[in-house]
């Protein structure tokens, strides 16, 4: 088997190092090709306005200055001698779920293997966020991933669908076990917050402040709660099926 890893918190981050060891647990043909820098919240984006470039770390070790989509791109049409047969993606700093996804430059760069046609996982760890420092439970993922990728790729994907899984903030002997999960729902929680430079000028950070409502069983939020390892299939095409029925009487 011969496996793709990028992310998009960058090539040096800690996440990368806990994708590798799950990966070698599968085959020593692992290739990376990830962002030169933080790219979180990048999302689906290309870069399209400046040119790229790739930074040889050592052997099938790359850096891209660009996004993880660019990565994927760079990876599997430039950098590759043969396509992979799996693309994963991560492990994220931080959980990547419910409304999330459409943000993710994790959940991102398996979509675009998923648009290559190949079979492409995303996978993220919650952690604890106490006076300004992360505390990331990485031997969680560390000492699960490999058993809930092995049983994914049992199965064959559908068409455009990939897979996006989530470890809950916990240690390893915690997990209650694993759930497929359905997207959960946050309240649109994004606000600008204003400051003023030395000289008075105006700039802006994003801030978060949303709530989460009330969740029906079987969503990704819920599925963390409970200390469970949530896997959910995602699919590429959007298409709202019963509303276009609806549209489609109007016109």
């Amino acid at each position: 088997m011969r496996i793709l890893l990028t992310n998009d918190d960058g090539v040096n981050a800690r996440g990368l190092v806990s994708l590798e060891k799950i990966a070698r647990e599968f085959t020593d043909d692992v290739w990376i090709v990830a962002p030169e820098t933080d790219q979180s919240g990048v999302a689906h984006s290309l870069t399209l306005s400046h040119p790229m470039r790739v930074r040889k770390i050592s052997d099938k070790h790359f850096a891209v200055n660009g996004t993880p989509t660019d990565c994927v791109i760079m990876g599997v049409r430039e950098l590759m001698d043969t396509p992979p047969d799996l693309i994963l993606s991560g492990v994220n700093s931080g959980q990547n779920i419910a409304d999330d996804v459409t943000y993710s430059g994790t959940v991102a760069g398996a979509i675009e293997g998923t648009a290559l046609g190949i079979k492409s996982i995303a996978l993220s760890q919650a952690y604890d966020f106490a006076e300004g420092v992360r505390y990331v439970k990485w031997e969680n993922v560390e000492a699960h991933g490999a058993s809930v990728i092995s049983k994914v790729l049992d199965e064959e994907f559908p068409p455009k669908t990939l897979i996006n899984i989530n470890f809950p903030n916990c240690m390893p002997d915690e997990v209650e076990g694993v759930s497929v999960t359905n997207q959960g729902t946050f309240t649109h929680g994004l606000f600008m917050e204003k400051r003023h430079d030395g000289r008075g000028f105006p700039y802006y950070w994003l801030k978060f402040g949303r709530d989460v409502p009330d969740q029906r069983e079987g969503t990704d939020i819920m599925c963390l709660r409970e200390n469970r390892i949530s896997v959910t299939p995602l699919k590429l095409d959007l298409t709202d099926d019963a509303f276009m029925k609806v549209l489609e009487q109007k016109f």
